[in-house]
Formats: structure tokens, sequence, C-alpha cells
């Protein structure tokens, strides 16, 4: 009877300590846990903060202060890249829609791009000054400002350069390859079918039409007419019209201020100190998330995946 009432005793002793070590391997499994879910947070907001300082922050600077709003116009301007006429526009409205911004600078350092896009934003710019009069709009270029960034900063009130800034490019460009006489040697034969006698026009393994090049040198010359005549617009009786002004050839900043193109040497700072009246910067360039540019380049790299798979039966 003692052997069973020890057993019993050292059977509980062992089932407590047991039950104690589970208890403690729990709380300890929890408290790491938290533990590194607080260090992913944080190391997610430092790398947030490294691959953009301005993640978090849709303005940057005091808001509650008068002040000038800055508008980035960088890179090369397209539907799909950083310089679309949709973040910018929105930039220029909330620029507007505060009521502490007492001018706007376009910091513009780009080659150019879509025309259509460049012609959205000179139409918001034009808009916007013809609603609110009083309130400046300019230009300032860093190293470049090139056909359809050229194109926007005409509808601004002024631009400023640098004497080493490249400005101009007054021009349309459509580029290609031909690749007739390579296939011929390869002995290559090209398979087209179409429905439409000019669906494959421009065709790169097709020998090319003098009609078809005809037609599409027409839309070019159109294009650039409406170029030119956005430009004159904006810049008026400043532009000292040459032969070679609207050729698409680039000046430095010191010949563009002969030419009238643009007007003054000044910066950043000089232009919202001096000519706007408020030292204070805010950018309004709106930012991408960084939620949004990691799912978007995931996006990306699925869709040209499956854009592989499925080129072969693509409307083109």
């Amino acid at each position: 009877m003692e052997n069973q009432n020890n057993s019993g005793w050292e059977r509980d002793l062992i089932e407590k300590v047991a039950l104690a070590a589970i208890t403690e391997q729990t709380r300890a499994r929890r408290w790491g846990i938290a533990f590194k879910s607080l260090l992913f947070v944080y190391l997610f907001i430092v790398l947030g903060v490294a691959i953009d300082p301005k993640f978090g922050n849709e303005h940057h600077g005091s808001k509650g202060d008068d002040h000038t709003a800055v508008i980035d116009l960088m890179g090369q301007i397209g539907e799909d890249k950083d310089a679309n006429a949709d973040s910018i526009i929105k930039g220029l409205r909330d620029a507007v829609e505060d009521k502490h911004t007492k001018g706007i600078i376009l910091h513009a350092n780009s080659p150019g791009g879509s025309p259509v896009q460049s012609a959205y934003v000179y139409d918001e710019i034009r808009r916007i000054k013809k609603e609110h009069p009083s309130l400046h709009i300019f230009t300032v270029v860093s190293d470049m400002c090139a056909s359809g960034c050229y194109y926007i900063a005409s509808a601004t009130d002024k631009i400023f350069v640098n004497p080493a800034s490249l400005v101009g490019s007054i021009g349309v460009l459509m580029d290609g390859f031909g690749f007739v006489d390579g296939m011929q040697k390869l002995g290559v034969e090209r398979r087209l079918l179409t429905a439409g006698s000019h669906k494959a026009m421009l065709d790169p393994f097709t020998p090319r039409k003098e009609n078809e090049t005809i037609y599409m040198q027409s839309l070019l010359n159109q294009v650039h007419q409406q170029f030119i005549t956005a430009v004159k617009t904006g810049r008026g009786s400043r532009l000292k019209e040459t032969p070679e002004l609207f050729s698409g050839l680039v000046w430095t900043g010191e010949e563009g201020v002969k030419l009238g193109l643009v007007d003054e040497f000044a910066t950043q700072n000089e232009v919202a100190k001096n000519l706007i009246g408020a030292e204070n910067e805010v950018n309004f360039t709106p930012q991408e998330h960084l939620f949004d540019r990691l799912a978007g380049r995931l996006g990306t790299s699925f869709g040209q995946t499956i854009g592989s798979f499925l080129q072969s039966v693509t409307l083109r």
C-alpha cells in the first residue's frame, strides 16, 4: 500500500513538472512570435525608408505655412513611366487646392516621350493658369528639358535653366528596323496573313511600301505641327524663330535664352525665394507606395510570363 502511495505521488509530481515545462515553452513561443513580428515590422519600415525616403509621406515639408509647391517632371514621359500625365496632373491639382501654395515650380529633367501624355499636362497647366491667373507656374530645368518635356514647359509662365542645360528638340520621332535583306541571306521566308491591306504597315520583315511611308510621314507631320502650335501659343513673342528652331535640334540653356526658348538663368531655390516669395518648398509629386511598387513589379513579371505564353494569339 505504501509503495502504491509513493508511486502515485511521484506520478503527480512528474505530471506537474511536465505541465509546467509545456506551459513555459508555450509562453516562450508566444513571446518569440511577438518579438519576431515586431522585428519584421521594424525591418519593413527601415527597408521602406531606405528604398524611398518619401515612404509614408504624401507631401514633404511644412504644409502649415506659405510655401512653393514643387512637382517633379523627371525621366521619360509615358503612361507607364514615373513621369505620366495622371501623376503630374494630380500633383498640380493638389498644389492648387492647398491654400498655402504661393506658386508652383515644375522641376524638369526629362528627354521627353509620349506626345499624348505631354499634351494632357500642357492643357492642364493652361487650364490652371486660366482659372488662377495670379498663381505663377514656373519651370526650372536641371540637366535637360527636351521634346515632350519642353512641350509641357512651354505652357508655364517662365522657363529657368542653367547655362549648360539642354533644351528644345521640337520634333517628332518614329523609329524601327528593316530585316528584309538579312532574311533573304539567311533563306528565311516571312509568312504573314492579314485582313486589311495596311494591317501590317511598316512590318520590319517585309519590303517597305512607298505609299505607307508617305502616310506615316503625314501623321508625324501633323503631330509635329501640333507641337509647334503649342510652343508658339505658350511662348508667344518671346520666340525668335529661325529655320532650325523647330527642326528637332537641341540647344544649351545659354543659346536657348538667346532664341527665346527659355527665359533666364536661375536655380529652383532662387525662383522660390525671389520670384514666388516662399522659400519653403513642398514637394507635391504623388509618391507610389512601397506595397504598390512591389505588387506592380510582381504583377509585371507574372504578366510577362503569361504574355509570352499567349503571344501567338494576341491581337496586334
